[in-house]
Formats: structure tokens, sequence, C-alpha cells
């Protein structure tokens, strides 16, 4: 099909014998689907599993509930209140974990990618007040104090170092990191689904009812406008999720992550320069390009999804038309939009397809309106010596096979009441062109 719009790249083209070839129009990223190849089985079943007690329920692993003093101090936790609906919550005392039951908690990284160190050593950074009194606050007790040296002990022994050598004041000039640092995680309630018995039924973003992925968002948001608040020398917070080991998962506890960088990064730098010489971009060469091309998955009020195109993996693309373009300033309802729009594609994918979620947004310091966007991308392939020598990357999957798969499952889970029963399907999609709708910054 001709887009009505001339591009200066061709973002897909099909051949004659079938095999797909894309660009991507932001990155340049070339990808080929080749004939064949897209009916193979996407999920990775575990392949051993073992029968489940109740106590595995709160206790498989660091990250579940009974087990809230084996991840460094709380910084913050979403609980839903019958009254109040969302309602968050910060600095937790080690007295006070168990007072609530946290949805989802936000917490320090045990092993950060960029320390607490980095940024006060390369930058002259401190903590806040706030977060100092805080941190004085959390040492004056004792169970907070045993619980920091504890943690220490743990980071300082996995470094190969041997704590003992060590005085707990040693030991606690360590404790900044676990307060002030900027790599935060985001830890569901359930390790399994509910009811579960054996240890394959993992709890994904796709098992939780709409309003548990609501909160999950919620708090993720949060956690980047915190992060962004307490610490000016970052001009991005990178928001990720990592789902089942395929993916890079070191746990298979959901969980997201965010980490405060000191760089955009190579994806939004290309992203701008493009904008900058375009700024209707994300209308031309993403939502309108995968409408003219009927890759349009499913789309609501404030948000929309599509199969994407130049991806080295299967990828659907969930783009807000907020014209607000930070997150954590979108209403209630453009929130609640996104998310239900991620859960419901994370619902169609299924729980034993690994997968990687990605989030795209202004960074504090740019001028240019940037919609916030999600990719989530499949990781049902492995990059061999093919992709290495030529930078051409084979994609099992087309853009038409993710959507006529997602498309399939989404219609079955809406009927079933899984996923958000205000969401428009494919052909009910009334997409307009340039439906992104963007205000310039100040």
């Amino acid at each position: 099909m001709t887009s009505p719009h001339s591009f200066s790249i061709t973002p897909i083209r099909i051949m004659a014998d079938g095999t797909i070839k894309q660009i991507h129009p932001f990155t340049g990223t070339e990808v080929w689907t080749v004939p064949g190849r897209g009916n193979r089985p996407l999920s990775y079943p575990a392949s051993t599993t073992a029968a489940l007690k109740n106590e595995d329920h709160t206790s498989y692993c660091a990250f579940c509930s009974d087990n809230m003093l084996a991840t460094p101090p709380e910084k913050s936790r979403i609980i839903v209140d019958a009254v109040d609906g969302f309602k968050f919550l910060y600095g937790a005392l080690p007295a006070d974990l168990s007072a609530t039951t946290p949805q989802f908690r936000r917490v320090p990284n045990l092993f950060e990618i960029v320390s607490f160190d980095y940024w006060h050593k390369n930058f002259g950074f401190d903590m806040d007040t706030e977060t100092a009194m805080r941190m004085s606050q959390y040492l004056a007790t004792p169970e907070g104090r045993d619980h920091v040296l504890s943690i220490v002990r743990t980071r300082v022994s996995a470094s190969g170092e041997d704590p003992s050598s060590m005085t707990d004041s040693e030991l606690l000039e360590k404790a900044p990191s676990y307060f002030a640092g900027g790599h935060d995680v985001i830890i569901g309630r359930r390790h399994f689904v509910e009811g579960a018995s054996d240890s394959s039924q993992l709890a994904s973003s796709g098992t939780l009812s709409r309003q548990e992925h609501e909160a999950f968002i919620r708090l993720t948001v949060d956690g980047m406008r915190d992060l962004y608040q307490r610490n000016r020398y970052a001009p991005y917070v990178v928001a990720f999720q990592n789902w089942l080991k395929p993916a890079g998962a070191s746990f298979d506890h959901l969980h997201k992550q965010l980490v405060a960088i000191d760089e955009r990064g190579q994806l939004v730098t290309d992203e701008l320069h493009h904008l900058r010489a375009n700024p209707n971009m994300y209308n031309e060469l993403a939502v309108d390009y995968a409408g003219y091309h009927n890759l349009i998955i499913a789309e609501n009020d404030h948000a929309v999804a599509f199969a994407g195109f130049g991806h080295r993996y299967p990828t659907i693309e969930i783009y807000s038309k907020s014209a607000t373009p930070e997150p954590w300033l979108h209403s209630d309802e453009e929130l609640q939009a996104m998310s239900n729009l991620m859960h419901a594609c994370h619902a169609a994918a299924g729980a034993d397809v690994p997968c990687n979620e990605e989030w795209v947004h202004k960074p504090i310091d740019v001028d240019m309106p940037m919609p916030w966007h999600v990719m989530i991308k499949w990781r049902v392939s492995t990059l061999a010596g093919f992709e290495g020598g030529t930078k051409i990357y084979l994609n099992t999957l087309s853009p038409h096979n993710v959507r006529d798969r997602v498309v399939k499952e989404m219609y079955r889970l809406r009927d079933e009441g899984l996923i958000a029963v205000d969401l428009r399907i494919a052909t009910e999609c009334t997409v307009e062109r340039n439906s992104l709708k963007y205000n310039p910054l100040l």
C-alpha cells in the first residue's frame, strides 16, 4: 500500500517473494522478515515446575511480600483505599512495613547501574534535606540500623570483599546509596497468580487486574517525578521492564526499573535530531504511517497501540495522545488510558512470552514536545552472525503477524472482561490523522 504522504525513506517494503524489509524511521535500524517463519510458537513455558506450598505465595523470592527487609529501605508504596482509591505512602520505617498491604513498592536497587557515588564524585551531588532527615530517622531505630547494615553487608560480600573486616561505621558510609541513589525497582505484590498450584503460574503484567496495573503505572510515574525532582544533574530517567530470563530478568517476580542518568541516551538523541527537522514526525512516521498500512491494534480516547516496524524484535508501540509530554503531568484519565492499553497488550501476548517494556518520554531539559510512548518488545529470537556481520536484523514476525495475533486475543479478552471494555480494537478504531496533539513548551 502506498501512503498518501511521501517520506525520505520507505519504512516498509514488501518484496515479490513475500520478504518484508523494514527500516525504522527514527533510528535507521534495518529488519527483514522472511516468509514462513511467523507461525513459530512464541512462548517459553517453564521446563520444570514445582508444586507450591501456601507460604510460597508470599516468600518465594527476595521480592515477595514476606521478605520486605531483603530489599533496601523502601522509598514509597501504593495502596488501594476503598474510599480514596490509589494512595501513595512514602518512606516507611521497618515497623511500618506490615501496617498496610502495598500493591507495589518502590525500593532502591541493591546493585545500581548508576550509583550514588557516581553522582557525588562526578557532579558534587548530595542528598536533599528531606532525604537526609529520612536516612537519619531510619538509622536512629535499631531495626532500621540493622536492616541497612544487613543490606550493605550483602552488597560488600557480592563485590568479593569481607564485610566482617569492616566496622559498622565503615559499612554505614555506604548507606546514602540506599536512600538517595537514582536506580529504583518497582516491585509487585504477587509472585504467582492468585490460587496458583505450581511455579509456572507467574503473575505477569497481563495477569494483573486493570486496577492493579494502573497502580503499577502510577507508582512508576511517581518514581520518575521524584527522581527528577531530587537530582538536578539528571536530564533523563530511564524506565523499563524485563520479563523472564530471555529478556534479561534476574528475577521472575514482576518489577520495573527506573535509572536516573546524566545523558539522554542515543535513542532519544536520534529522535530529537529528527524531531527538530519535523515536529510532526510522530504522527507522520509512526501513528499515521501505521494507520495507512493497517497496523493499528487498538485505541481509546487518550492512547493508541500499533504493530511497530523496524525493530530487532516483534514490537508493539503505544503512544499517549496527550498534549502534555511528561507522564507525571498527565491527567488521571490520560494515565489510566495508557495503563489500560499497555495492560491489554501484555495480556494478549501472554505470561509465557519474554518481553522488554521500554518507555520513551521528553527529557527534562528538552524544549521539543515529545509524546510519551512505550514499546513492548517480544524477545522471541536470538541474534546471530548474520546480524553481526550485516547490521540487518532477522525478525521472525512481521508487523502484520504481530497485529493479527494481538488483535485476535484482544477481542477474546475484552469479551471475557479481562481487559478494559472501552478499548476500540482494530477495525473499530477511528484514529484521526495527526491524532497526537502537542502543546509547544514555553
